[in-house]
């Protein structure tokens, strides 16, 4: 679907003649740091290709609408500007409503309703963060349409707001940045706790970042995230009892290692240390993407997927069969699960004249073992969210 028909459809489905604005945000894949953003670590994430369009009108009344092509059998949501609580029964649309929400509560004044229609590309519970793609695009659609200027580190924290109350998913901050604030061909590492952030450029070279959905879907509320949470959350406070910590993210491996014994609970302690390991490899990955040594970021690539599996325990069978595939693959530099995990994607770093024997080899893997095909994407690293007259729409 290009840009011009998405504008069409807008007109047809809202029945006007005016031509909207059009607004993009991207989703993001982690390529190293998972489940450390909550406990006060590093994360390095990338805002890619795939992403929601946004394209907007404001109207003369209070009145707000949105459609989704993405769920067009919901119809038009409609509410005012005037009740914009949480409510069940407009499903997806509570993102948008969450961030015009949050955006009046911090002072942003809304004169007028608006008319909206969102379209994702963002395969829908992948664990590519179409929620905060949804919510960065509903902000940048804000502030164009309405002629604010949002300081871009307070849209992505609202963002973030939106997920953990009003939305109720217990996550951190880094889907919100490293959509708000993404860079074409660059990586970001964000520390978590201070928000201190530098673009690592990402030399492929001869490379491709693919991205395989396993297509086990996953909902985030529902899932063991917010145990995982809790679990670390007790880890940090058996630790405390002697350490002078904020967080997890504050220990190096070693320190860890000689306090461990403190963490009461054995299942606590391995959550723990993969959150010490997992930020101690993000810092590590940076150097060696520095160093323009792939081949290094991608051992740490496995070692996290590892991580993940063991310590963490958040991968599932889909994923590990995924992983498992893609590093018997001739040209894999490293590959591991990207997300919250529980189903999902996975991110393999492959030669770019690898890749049909790449895709082909590991889906003909999976579907044996599961019985259903993956999905694979070649991801391009590109901007955060923003207006674009871009004309293609994958």
């Amino acid at each position: 679907m290009t840009a011009h028909q998405l504008k069409q459809s807008f007109q047809k489905i809202f029945k006007t003649t005016e031509v909207p604005q059009t607004f993009f945000a991207p989703g993001r894949i982690n390529l190293i740091g998972e489940h450390t953003d909550y406990n006060g670590g590093n994360v390095f994430p990338a805002s890619i290709s795939f992403g929601t369009y946004a394209l907007g009108r404001k109207r003369s009344d209070q009145k707000l609408r949105f459609y989704s092509m993405n769920f067009p059998q919901a119809g038009i949501i409609e509410c005012d500007l005037s009740n914009l609580d949480y409510n069940e029964a407009h499903d997806w649309a509570n993102y948008p409503k969450g961030m015009l929400l949050y955006l009046q509560k911090a002072g942003y004044e809304f004169p007028h309703g608006a008319d909206i229609l969102f379209h994702g590309n963002i395969p829908n519970g992948a664990g590519l963060s179409s929620s905060a793609s949804i919510e960065m695009a509903t902000g940048v659609l804000l502030e164009g349409l309405f002629d604010l200027e949002i300081d871009r580190i307070r849209m992505i924290q609202l963002g973030q707001k939106v997920e953990n109350e009003y939305i109720g998913v217990n996550s951190g901050i880094m889907d919100q940045f490293a959509i708000g604030m993404g860079k074409k061909d660059h990586a970001i590492l964000l520390n978590c706790q201070t928000l201190d952030y530098e673009y690592a450029p990402l030399g492929l070279k001869d490379h491709v970042i693919q991205i395989i959905n396993t297509n086990k879907q996953r909902t985030l509320a529902g899932s063991k995230y917010n145990e995982r949470r809790e679990q670390c959350d007790r880890a940090l406070i058996d630790l405390q009892a002697k350490l002078s910590i904020n967080s997890l993210g504050d220990l190096t491996k070693e320190e860890f290692d000689q306090h461990k014994h403190l963490i009461k609970d054995e299942t606590n302690q391995k959550r723990a240390k993969h959150a010490v390991y997992e930020n101690v490899r993000t810092l590590e990955a940076l150097e060696k993407l520095r160093e323009d040594d792939l081949e290094a970021f991608g051992k740490l690539m496995n070692e996290s997927h590892l991580s993940l599996k063991q310590d963490y325990e958040v991968t599932g069978m889909e994923l590990d069969t995924i992983i498992q595939a893609a590093w018997d693959q001739e040209g894999v530099l490293g590959a591991r699960m990207t997300g919250a995990g529980f189903g999902g994607c996975a991110i393999a770093i492959v030669e770019k004249d690898k890749v049909e024997d790449f895709k082909k080899n590991v889906n003909a893997f999976y579907h044996k073992a599961v019985g259903y095909d993956a999905t694979f994407y070649t991801a391009t690293i590109g901007d955060g969210a923003k207006e674009t007259t871009e004309g293609v729409v994958k």
